[in-house]
């Protein structure tokens, strides 16, 4: 410390510009939303050969794709429609669960297989698309397989 000429009294010490600033906010890295040509970034091994990256984002929600394979195969176990959706057999479960509660799906008991049921008149959740129903997206997306029947 040093005194101040004027007053005799202790002037503080000069900053020390080399020390980090602690009440700066901590910088921001630059944010990096991947690659612009439908490529995506994976982080750890490379895919084996053969197996489905998914990209980024997709239009329908991982809900909508199982709806659709639903509709594509009754009769499919939750362990091919979590392969055909490409998401967990855990997290295909509570999907089926969700699309059952909210009357999309019914459930059928034969044995100790589930056999599901799609009710094509259900509206989209979404407001701006709740005047349509989903049976419209699905004749688009998964034409009904031969004999099967829509849910009135």
């Amino acid at each position: 410390m040093t005194r101040s000429a004027a007053s005799g009294a202790p002037a503080p010490d000069p900053p020390d510009l080399d020390a980090p600033d602690l009440d700066a906010p901590a910088p921001v890295p630059p944010r990096d939303d991947g690659p612009r040509d439908g490529r995506t970034r994976r982080s750890g091994p490379p895919a084996p050969a053969g197996a489905v990256v998914r990209p980024p984002w997709t239009f329908l929600t991982n809900h909508g794709h199982v709806l659709l394979a639903v509709a594509q195969s009754q009769d499919a176990r939750v362990s091919e429609i979590a392969a055909r959706v490409g998401i967990t057999t855990r997290a295909t479960l509570a999907i089926l669960k969700d699309l059952e509660s909210a009357g999309y799906l019914r459930r059928h008991r034969t044995g100790r297989r589930s056999h599901y049921t799609v009710d094509g008149h259900r509206p989209f959740r979404h407001p701006a698309i709740a005047a349509h129903e989903i049976g419209e997206l699905l004749d688009v997306l998964a034409p009904a397989p031969a004999g099967a029947q829509d849910v009135s």
